[in-house]
């Protein structure tokens, strides 16, 4: 049995664990924090999350986890067979990951955290935002998901993602990110109500107040 390394809180576990879910395969999740002591590098070789545990031993990094379920598993496809959609879709995730995600996550520590963050730090993730959405409006396609007709890898990490940056927009500079996107908004909120992104969602919620205490107790 697939075997997923990490913890709930963690956005990009939770693209890996509703990839799992929506294609119907049995997993077990194992609890891990990562780190840089040998036993967690020993897993996972720069200490993050998540990490698949298969047969043949471990696979790290999320695109790779998501590619290799994709190549390897059965149930719902995820990726399209043609080359080009292919494309544009794996495309759509690394824009993400790049513009809007990481930008934010520079960020995370003032907007969740309550750990402040230097100005000029903010001030960039504020333009870099700015650009990764504006980028997502004219790549995604909203009809009605993210890269087209199916629900794919790009909706993972919009929905994982892009609700983190907004979380950012709204708090730090009161921005709503998706104001211009309408489609985007709506498509948001219907992945959420997803009946497996719910399951997700109440695993999160449960697994918050202990990350929540070892945040606290690292401060």
């Amino acid at each position: 049995m697939l075997k997923l390394y990490g913890f709930s809180v963690s956005n990009y576990y939770n693209m890996v664990k509703l990839a799992l879910l929506e294609k119907g395969l049995p997993f077990e999740e194992v609890p891990f924090y990562a780190g840089q002591t040998p036993e967690a590098l020993a897993v996972s070789p720069r200490g993050k999350v998540p990490v698949l545990r298969v047969k043949q031993g471990f696979i790290n990094e999320t695109s790779v986890i998501l590619e290799y379920i994709e190549q390897t598993q059965e149930g719902r496809s995820l990726l399209p067979a043609d080359p080009f959609q292919r494309a544009q879709v794996l495309a759509l995730c690394r824009e993400i990951e790049l513009y809007i995600e990481l930008p934010a996550r520079a960020c995370f520590a003032e907007a969740f955290f309550g750990m402040p963050v230097p100005e000029a730090i903010k001030e960039k993730t504020r333009a870099e935002l700015s650009l990764g959405i504006a980028s997502l409006g004219r790549h995604g396609r909203f009809a009605p998901y993210v890269a087209g007709e199916s629900f794919t890898i790009a909706d993972l990490y919009f929905m994982y993602s892009v609700n983190l940056a907004c979380a950012v927009g709204e708090k730090l500079f009161g921005l709503d990110l998706l104001a211009e996107l309408p489609a985007a908004k709506a498509l948001l909120e219907r992945l959420h109500a997803m009946p497996n992104a719910q399951k997700v969602a109440a695993d999160r919620e449960a697994a918050m107040p202990a990350f929540m205490a070892m945040i606290a107790a690292k401060k």
